[in-house]
C-alpha cells in the first residue's frame, strides 16, 4: 500500500516502481444535476460507441442465427462483469489521475515489463483492423448495389484504406482529442439507436421480441457441438472487450474526472495547443472533505458506466440481435465479403428496398465508430505508457505529448493498411475478440492487485467487488480454455 512516510520530499507519496505522487486536495465536482450529468459524463459514450460494434452487429447476430437467441445470456453476464471491472479500474484513475495501465506499471517487476506486456496484448487484440475491413464491406455493397463476393476483394480493400484515412483525419482535429472523439461517438450512437429502435419497434414481431428478451436470462444454455471460436469472440465482444475496457480510464483522465483534472490531457494536432500532460499523477489524503468530494464524483461515474455504458451495451446487443432474428433465416452463414451487408439484404427483400441503403449505413456507422474508438484508444494507451515510463521519450518530444501520439497514430494506420491484406474481414474480428478474452484475465487480476497495493482503506473497493473481478477472470478464462481445447484437440462439447 502507498505510504506517506519514507525517503521522499514532503507533500509526496512513494508508490511502486514509478516516481512518487504529489499530494493535493481532490477537486470538487459540480453539483449533481441533470444538466451537469449530461455535460460531465462522456467517457461511457466513447466506450459505448466502441462497444456497439462487431459484437453487436456481427458476432451476436452470427451466434443467434447459428444457435438461437437463447445464447444471449452470455451478453448479460459479460456486460455485468465488465462494468464492475470498469468501475474498479476507474477507481484507481479517480484517486491518482493516472490511467490504469500506469498503475499496472507501478507493480513489480516494473514499468518496462508491464509496458511491453500490455502493449503486445493490445496489439494482438486491436492490431487486426477487422472493424475497418467489415465497415468497408458495407460501403462496397452500397457502391456495387449488391452483396459483395470473393471477386470484390479489391473493392473492399480499397474502402478499408479509405476508412483508415478518415479515422486519422478525425483524430487530428479539435482542441482536445478526447472531446473530438466524444462528439463523433455521440453522433454515431444517436443514429444507430434511432434506426434500430424504429426498425425493432415498428417492423419486428412481439414473438421475436419475447424470444430475444428471454434469451438474455437463459443462463447456462450452451449449444451442443458449439463453435468455440465464435462463442469466445461473442463473449469477449459483448460489451467492449479486453484492453478496450482499460481505455476508458485514459478518457476519464482526459475528461478531468477526480484527480484527472490536475494532470492534463492530450491536445489535438489541428485546433489544439501544446498542453502539459504530467507523466505522474496526484493523490489526495483521505480527509473528511476529500472523501465527500470522492463520493460526489462517484455519482457521475455511476451514471456514466451503469446507465450510459452498461445499459446502452445491453440494449444495443438486444436491438441488433432482435432485428437479425426477425429478418435473417436461422442457419444463415455469416462470413465472407458480405459480412456487414447480410442484414441489409434480408431487410430489403422483406421490408422494402429503402432498407438496403439505410441498413448498410447503420452497419457502417456501427463498425466505423468501433474502429475510430479502438484506434484512438490503443494509440493513447501506448502514448501514456511511453510518456510515463520513459524520460527519453519525453525529452525527444520536447514536452509535447502530441509528437508521440501522432507519430504512433500514423504508424498504427500504416500497419493497419498492411494487416487488411492478411485475412478475411470476419476472421480478423474473431482473432482480436478471442485475444480480448485472454486480456480480461490479466486486467481483472491485475486491477485487484493495484487497488489493494496503492489505495488507502477509505477508498479501496469492498470485498464483493474484488470477488466480482475474480469471477470476471474465471468467466473469460473458461472461454479461452474451451477455445484452446477446440483448436488444439478438436474437442466439441
Amino acid at each position: 500500500m502507498a505510504t506517506y512516510e519514507g525517503a521522499v520530499p514532503a507533500g509526496e507519496v512513494k508508490a511502486g516502481s514509478l516516481p512518487a505522487w504529489k499530494v493535493m486536495d481532490l477537486p470538487a465536482p459540480p453539483p449533481y444535476t441533470f444538466k451537469n450529468v449530461m455535460a460531465i459524463i462522456g467517457p461511457g459514450a466513447i466506450l459505448l460507441g466502441v462497444s456497439i460494434g462487431s459484437g453487436e452487429w456481427l458476432l451476436g447476430p452470427a451466434s443467434a442465427t447459428n444457435y438461437g437467441p437463447a445464447i444471449l445470456w452470455i451478453t448479460t453476464v459479460s456486460v455485468v462483469l465488465q462494468v464492475l471491472l470498469n468501475l474498479e479500474m476507474i477507481r484507481y484513475t479517480l484517486y491518482t489521475g493516472e490511467p490504469i495501465y500506469t498503475g499496472f506499471m507501478r507493480t513489480a517487476p516494473g514499468p518496462a515489463f508491464w509496458g511491453w506486456v500490455y502493449s503486445i496484448l493490445g496489439w494482438l487484440q486491436i492490431g487486426w483492423p477487422g472493424w475497418a475491413a467489415t465497415a468497408a464491406t458495407a460501403i462496397a455493397a452500397f457502391a456495387l448495389g449488391r452483396l459483395p463476393g470473393a471477386g470484390d476483394a479489391g473493392t473492399v480493400l480499397m474502402w478499408g484504406y479509405v476508412t483508415f484515412l478518415v479515422v486519422i483525419v478525425l483524430l487530428f482535429l479539435g482542441r482536445k482529442v478526447e472531446r473530438t472523439l466524444e462528439y463523433a461517438e455521440w453522433f454515431m450512437i444517436a443514429w444507430i439507436f434511432v434506426f434500430l429502435l424504429f426498425v425493432d419497434i415498428f417492423l419486428v414481431s412481439a414473438d421475436t421480441w419475447a424470444r430475444t428478451i428471454t434469451g438474455l436470462f437463459q443462463f447456462g444454455v450452451v449449444p451442443q457441438g458449439a463453435d468455440w471460436v465464435l462463442l469466445g469472440a461473442f463473449a469477449a465482444y459483448s460489451g467492449a472487450g479486453g484492453v478496450i475496457n482499460g481505455f476508458v480510464t485514459n478518457w476519464f483522465r482526459d475528461k478531468g474526472f477526480g484527480m484527472g483534472s490536475t494532470v492534463g490531457y492530450i491536445p489535438g494536432a489541428i485546433g489544439g495547443e501544446k498542453t502539459e500532460l504530467k507523466p505522474t499523477g496526484n493523490i489526495f489524503r483521505p480527509t473528511e472533505k476529500n472523501l465527500a468530494n470522492w463520493k460526489a464524483w462517484w455519482r457521475y461515474v455511476d451514471a456514466d458506466q451503469y446507465w450510459l455504458w452498461a445499459g446502452g451495451a445491453l440494449l444495443g446487443m438486444l436491438l441488433c440481435v432482435t432485428l437479425t432474428v426477425h429478418f435473417v433465416p436461422k442457419g444463415t452463414q455469416v462470413s465472407g465479403m458480405a459480412i456487414a451487408a447480410f442484414q441489409a439484404d434480408a431487410m430489403a427483400r422483406i421490408a422494402g428496398q429503402i432498407f438496403w441503403p439505410l441498413t448498410l449505413l447503420n452497419g457502417f456507422w456501427i463498425l466505423f465508430s468501433t474502429q475510430l474508438g479502438n484506434s484512438e484508444g490503443y494509440v493513447r494507451m501506448i502514448t501514456d505508457i511511453a510518456w510515463t515510463g520513459s524520460s527519453s521519450v519525453r525529452r525527444w518530444a520536447g514536452g509535447d505529448v502530441r509528437k508521440v501520439y501522432y507519430t504512433l497514430l500514423l504508424a498504427f494506420a500504416i500497419w493497419g493498411c498492411v494487416a487488411l491484406n492478411l485475412a478475411q474481414p470476419f476472421l480478423l474480428i474473431q482473432i482480436g475478440a478471442n485475444m480480448a478474452g485472454l486480456c480480461f484475465v490479466f486486467l481483472s487480476i491485475h486491477t485487484i492487485v493495484v487497488n489493494r497495493k496503492f489505495l488507502p482503506p477509505e477508498v479501496r473497493p469492498a470485498l464483493w467487488r474484488e470477488i466480482a473481478l475474480v469471477l470476471c477472470a474465471l468467466f473469460f478464462a473458461f472461454f479461452v480454455a474451451m477455445l484452446v481445447l477446440y483448436q488444439a484437440f478438436g474437442l466439441r462439447f
